[in-house]
């Protein structure tokens, strides 16, 4: 990877930024040939194909598989293996086998054209012979064998290209030491390839069934103008405020979470907005990128979508979705308040002041003009809440994001438009889909092994049988893993691999605890350095240094380094098992102690504070966020403390100026 430093981005406020070789940088997914002319169109036509085969199967599934020709590709495994087919084909068209082929227009080598056929034309034997390939079990023949080695190193080839190398390292390994166990080259193939502990497995499941659409989703909002009015929303609720272009950049991230599943996409979407002018007010270039990276990131732990996960985790935990939504909802606007509270307080520290009031959109106004732009958000969360099917209940959001369009002449959506929704959500659907297929491979290959008691016996071994310890452990292998794995392959690895762990050392656990553990420690790892891409990004933008930035998201990020660890020893946090009092409780004592512990971190509270004022006042913002009664008095007691000193302190200083 190159130094974000060198990159030629020009960060005045004036000036365009190229979001386009930004993330073509910092981003694998976004690194694709460019098009004109015929190829251009037929790229355009085979996406468009594939995305109304995604809608297809998600919604009229049931009905086409009634139809002799379909009925083997519309169920289990036919469906998942069209549905990879049709993705291999497209990616190796439009990713190039190495970055620098990327800059010839209208190329494709001959061999991607062969690569992308034959990988077709195996996912497509999958599907058309997967009865019989289930009857003969591990008997497989000589052709189903090929087939299987081919369609394997196929679908490595394209991660490479798309997803990168380290989530191939994680398999490679896994490989090694299933061999090393002693399992068969066929019943190797055979897991891996025709049964569900495999590609065509769970994960593929999910994502052939309706990831997809809301992927599609996230692309027609953003086509009706959303994002753009999600920053003028940010503006006028917080434009005003000390230090306000910081803080809305805050808020406009966290409501682009609602639709986004990539970090460095939000960093550098928003970021080439928000960084120049938080810079224009006064703040330092690292810390106007680790603030939109920060937030930025924090947007794939914001219900309802939250970077598609929620619905693995669903799917994985058995547990209904919009628990997993409701459950996430007070970890998350903690996140966010923690952010905005350390920009508070940093902008007291160095006195700046909010946006100019004839640059504040009219919050009134704005929502009478363009608040018809949350509809489809709110349509999805009515229909998911009343026990409608998550593919239905996108496809209804969808529809109301393309009706919502025409309300405006700015944001209607042309059928040339139309075309590229469907067109950028395939383009969008790619990665997640290999992803989630080479994760599939790590279900297999951990069954296949017993991988999974072995590290349960070595982290209770390493651990001392220490729940801290060995939550700690859990965390960095979530961290390192997070460091080259995109959100959901991640969090499938971790729910596969660590979570049961966390289950056994602390058998009290709920399950959606353990998940929502290793899941958050998956995400931090996109500003946690020295691999934080959502940071480098940001350092790029605003021309700051990339290490720097990266420790500065880190620090603003603290409370995603925290709140999980509660979840695990309380899970009222999660409202498992929590009254409405104490729901409440909860609430107030958390978001007090989210004060608390992002004026420890800033060293400013009423005024600047001396290093064990700062001590004393993160601990009480440790005690608050941790749900029981004893350490909320003491939490209480601390903050009100170092209040009335700091507001004692503040005065004299103010008696010594004049």
């Amino acid at each position: 990877m190159k130094d974000p430093e060198n990159i030629n981005v020009q960060s005045d406020v004036n000036t365009p930024i190229d979001a386009d070789a930004l993330m073509a940088e910092f981003d694998r997914e976004s690194n694709t040939r460019h098009f004109t002319g015929k190829k251009k169109i037929f790229i355009n036509i085979l996406m468009v194909f594939f995305a109304v085969f995604a809608l297809c199967v998600a919604l009229l599934g049931r009905f086409l598989n009634k139809i002799p020709f379909l009925s083997t590709v519309m169920v289990w495994p036919g469906n998942c293996a069209v549905f990879l087919a049709l993705i291999l084909l497209i990616a190796y068209l439009i990713y190039p086998a190495y970055k620098k082929q990327a800059k010839r227009i209208n190329f494709i080598p001959w061999y991607d054209y062969v690569l992308g056929i034959l990988a077709f034309l195996c996912f497509m034997y999958i599907a058309i012979n997967a009865r019989e390939i289930a009857i003969r079990a591990i008997n497989i023949n000589m052709t189903d064998k090929i087939v299987a080695v081919l369609a394997i190193l196929l679908l490595a080839e394209a991660c490479r290209r798309v997803v990168g190398l380290p989530i191939l390292c994680v398999i490679a390994a896994l490989v090694a030491y299933t061999f090393f166990q002693g399992t068969t080259f066929p019943r190797f193939l055979q897991t891996l390839v025709y049964t569900k502990d495999g590609i065509t497995g769970t994960p593929l499941q999910i994502c052939t069934n309706y990831l997809a659409l809301f992927i599609l989703f996230g692309v027609f909002l953003e086509k009706t103008g959303i994002g753009a009015f999600f920053v003028d929303l940010a503006n006028a609720i917080a434009g005003f405020a000390s230090g306000g272009p910081a803080k809305v950049a805050v808020i406009s991230s966290a409501m682009e979470g609602m639709y986004s599943g990539s970090s460095v996409a939000n960093t550098v979407g928003s970021g080439s907005i928000t960084i120049p002018t938080m810079k224009k007010a006064g703040y330092k270039p690292e810390f106007a990128a680790a603030v939109e990276a920060a937030a930025s990131t924090g947007g794939q732990i914001m219900p309802p979508i939250m970077g598609a996960a929620a619905f693995l985790m669903s799917e994985i935990t058995e547990i209904p979705y919009i628990t997993i939504a409701i459950a996430a909802i007070l970890p998350a606007l903690l996140y966010f308040a923690g952010i905005f509270m350390m920009i508070h307080f940093e902008a007291k520290k160095l006195g700046l002041r909010g946006l100019a009031k004839e640059d504040i959109p009219h919050l009134g106004k704005l929502v009478l003009r363009r608040g018809y732009l949350l509809l489809p958000v709110v349509v999805l969360v009515f229909f998911m809440g009343r026990g409608m099917t998550p593919a239905y209940s996108v496809s209804l959001a969808i529809l109301t994001a393309i009706i919502v369009s025409f309300f405006s002449k700015d944001t209607r959506l042309s059928p040339s438009r139309f075309l590229d929704a469907l067109a950028g959500g395939t383009r969008s659907t790619i990665s997640v889909a290999i992803a989630c297929a080479v994760a599939g491979n790590v279900v297999g290959l951990v069954s296949l092994s017993y991988l999974g008691q072995e590290l349960m016996d070595l982290l209770i071994i390493v651990s001392g049988s220490s729940l801290f310890l060995a939550l700690v452990l859990v965390m960095l292998a979530c961290i390192v893993l997070g460091m080259g794995v995109p959100t959901t392959a991640n969090y499938v690895i971790m729910a596969t691999m660590a979570a049961p762990l966390i289950l056994k050392i602390a058998p009290g656990t709920p399950v959606l605890a353990a998940h929502m553990f290793v899941f958050y420690f998956g995400i931090v790892a996109d500003i946690t350095p020295p691999v934080a891409l959502a940071a480098y990004a940001g350092s790029a933008i605003a021309k700051s240094d990339p290490l720097k930035t990266g420790v500065t998201a880190t620090r603003l990020a603290i409370t995603a380094f925290i709140i999980p660890y509660i979840f695990v020893l309380q899970p009222k946090m999660l409202f498992i098992g929590a009254s409405v009092t104490d729901v409440i409780l909860i609430v107030l004592t958390s978001f007090i102690g989210i004060v608390a512990i992002s004026a420890g971190m800033e060293g400013f509270f009423r005024t600047r504070m001396a290093w064990y004022e700062r001590i004393i006042i993160l601990g009480a913002g440790l005690c608050l966020i941790t749900p029981d009664t004893v350490t909320d008095i003491v939490g209480i007691v601390l903050v009100l403390m170092a209040f009335v000193w700091q507001t004692y302190k503040k005065s004299r200083e103010n008696m010594t100026l004049r």
